[in-house]
């Protein structure tokens, strides 16, 4: 899409992944290079950046991310600005939402009298296809059963499962990727199922966290590992709790320890849900259900009451 090409001048998109909402953010955008705000970063003057014609003629536009993080304010002043919005400067509203829920009321009330709100998913019977054209895209040559191994092996997260093309392509260059190739690759890198359960338990997602965890029970997974995997999440929480809030991605990953920005930039909106504080004293809840469990505690009760203190805050 060229930068002269017609834009809506307000779209709101929703879902819950953020990949997903990114991904169709710059889709809408195509060449535009637009200025990016997280919401919880919102300074009050980016509205007016937008509505100021560019010194040198330069098409604007503005993306917002975690729009269910705006401020009171912050929302009062865009519903002025979406009340009479510029036709020539996009504005794109990312809203991420929890497991099942629905669009945001309020942003959807602002935006579809004037824009357009669309949902941004991936069915599951969609995935594997998705993935597929996304390898071509690449020019890789991974087969179907590679794919539906890739999925099994990591999940349907779709920005590590692409991370993981990506990573596959770098290291195999030419080769035909099989399943075997993809179990060599991410044999051992822990259950894709306790990445689940940390993402929607410190993203204060009770009810996702409780399933997944009753997924992993029902899997007969170790419940030391599991234990082990939020340990890790939950330090790395505090190291990027520990750093600047407004600090870019790609730096915080490389501050934090993290291979990717868009890692980075999910565990910044996890850890904003606690202070360092909190995560101390989770920290020490997680030590001592680390010890109950060795002196021959219920898993069964340990673990749903410790994933139940994280995702309740």
């Amino acid at each position: 899409m060229s930068p002269t090409a017609k834009h809506a001048s307000v779209t709101l998109l929703w879902g819950e992944d953020e990949f997903l909402l990114r991904e169709r953010a710059f889709e809408l955008l195509g060449e535009l290079k637009p200025t990016e705000v997280d919401a919880a970063e919102w300074r009050g003057s980016e509205l007016q950046d937008l509505a100021t014609p560019s010194l040198f003629g330069e098409p604007r536009a503005l993306l917002i991310n975690d729009a269910k993080s705006l401020p009171k304010e912050a929302l009062a002043e865009l519903a002025a600005y979406v009340a009479a919005p510029d036709p020539d400067a996009p504005l794109v509203i990312c809203a991420q939402v929890g497991d099942r829920a629905k669009v945001p009321v309020a942003l959807d009330k602002m935006v579809k009298p004037v824009g357009q709100v669309l949902e941004v998913k991936i069915a599951r019977k969609d995935l594997e296809p998705w993935l597929l054209q996304r390898a071509k895209r690449e020019e890789l040559d991974v087969t179907p059963p590679a794919i539906h191994a890739l999925v099994e092996t990591l999940g349907e997260e779709p920005g590590q499962l692409v991370a993981a093309l990506r990573q596959l392509g770098s290291a195999f260059p030419g080769e035909r990727i099989t399943p075997q190739i993809v179990a060599k690759q991410f044999r051992g890198l822990g259950e894709q199922q306790v990445w689940d359960l940390c993402d929607h338990a410190f993203s204060k997602d009770l009810p996702g966290a409780i399933r997944s965890w009753r997924s992993i029970e029902e899997g007969r997974n170790e419940a030391l590992m599991v234990l082990g995997g939020i340990a890790s999440r939950l330090r790395d929480l505090m190291k990027v709790r520990a750093l600047p809030d407004r600090m870019p991605p790609a730096e915080l990953a490389r501050a934090a320890g993290l291979r990717f920005d868009w890692q980075a930039r999910r565990y910044q909106q996890q850890a904003r849900n606690y202070s360092m504080g909190q995560l101390i004293a989770l920290h020490e809840r997680l030590v001592d259900a680390d010890r109950a469990m060795k002196s021959g505690a219920n898993a069964d009760v340990v673990m749903p009451t410790l994933v139940t203190a994280i995702a309740s805050g």
